[in-house]
């Protein structure tokens, strides 16, 4: 069986989260880190044992000997680096948000389709057995018809000069926490929403959305609300409501081992475990799963500009303080 050969393109502190699935996979193996600066990706390498480095990230692209390129680089470098690693011949794994704009995601799909390459967002629940349980749950009744989604996602940021405060790299809220309730809304509901109505609170140094809250109307009479910031202690949370009950899923986003959601019908209260898995393990293997087997990836191109689309609107409606039809 073929091995797929993983370069992680730069140093990145997310990096962490990909050793321990990529050293358990029998079909991946981790084989190279690329920095700007050689000497930070020599240091780094040492640390964590990896095999090859390189002192630029063009330098890994061209290497034959590197198949994946993982691409947790700041939100305004996605498009440009997941393309070049495109035509590099190079599939990705690209960090969420995928893109800042529906556009720059038709140049990435564009790019992979040209050079048959797989590239997906790296959104990591969507693998989850919870997320696979709970949307087989709602298909299957569990709660009647669905009717409301509510979810949160929020942290406290002390750093001030975080890079998630930074308007040129492409911070936000909405955009590196809110995408998760936005997309775990699309995903549960089935549908792409048909309105949607959004509020922030800027930040006056950082000039990003620092908290978001927004509504989403999708067909069938579904709703959703959300909110995500960097100004409220932490929270993560999903809660669907439907004609005979709820479903609540305290860790919607970051599941591991053995979770419990609660359900709710009547005056029946049960609570479901799913012995789950390594967080990021299923994102490797549906990887190998597609380049390998040619197998569909779970987190589609389509899927991911339809989130990107939907935060854009968000966005808007913010802006023009009115609902935005899609």
């Amino acid at each position: 069986m073929k091995k797929l050969r993983w370069g992680l393109l730069s140093t990145a502190r997310i990096n962490r989260v990909l050793l321990p699935p990529l050293r358990a996979s029998t079909r991946n193996e981790l084989t190279a880190v690329a920095s700007r600066d050689l000497g930070r990706a020599e240091a780094y390498a040492q640390e964590r044992d990896i095999p090859r480095v390189f002192g630029s990230y063009e330098a890994m692209l061209a290497d034959p000997d590197v198949d994946v390129i993982y691409n947790p680089l700041p939100n305004s470098m996605h498009t440009e680096w997941t393309i070049k690693a495109a035509q590099a011949g190079k599939h990705v794994l690209c960090e969420k948000p995928f893109a800042g704009t529906v556009e720059e995601v038709d140049a990435m799909t564009d790019a992979a389709k040209k050079a048959g390459v797989v590239v997906m967002e790296a959104f990591m629940y969507r693998h989850h057995p919870q997320t696979l349980k709970v949307k087989e749950m709602i298909q299957n009744g569990a709660i009647g018809r669905l009717q409301v989604i509510h979810g949160s996602f929020t942290f406290m940021i002390s750093d001030e000069n975080d890079v998630r405060l930074n308007s040129s790299l492409g911070g936000g809220s909405i955009w590196d926490i809110g995408c998760y309730p936005i997309s775990y809304a699309r995903l549960i509901a089935g549908a792409e929403p048909v309105e949607v109505f959004g509020w922030q609170i800027t930040g006056a140094k950082s000039g990003v959305d620092e908290t978001f809250a927004g509504q989403l109307r999708f067909p069938n009479n579904v709703y959703a609300q959300f909110d995500c910031g960097f100004r409220t202690p932490f929270r993560a949370h999903i809660e669907l409501a439907g004609t005979e009950g709820s479903l609540t899923i305290t860790r919607p986003f970051q599941p591991w081992l053995n979770e419990q959601m609660v359900l709710i019908n009547g005056d029946k209260k049960e609570v479901v475990t799913t012995p789950g898995e390594d967080l990021y393990l299923g994102e490797v293997e549906n990887m190998a799963d597609a380049i390998l087997d040619g197998k569909p990836i779970r987190m589609s191109l389509t899927d991911s500009r339809n989130n990107v689309a939907t935060i854009q609107a968000l966005l808007r409606s913010a802006k023009e303080n009115k609902p935005i039809t899609m």
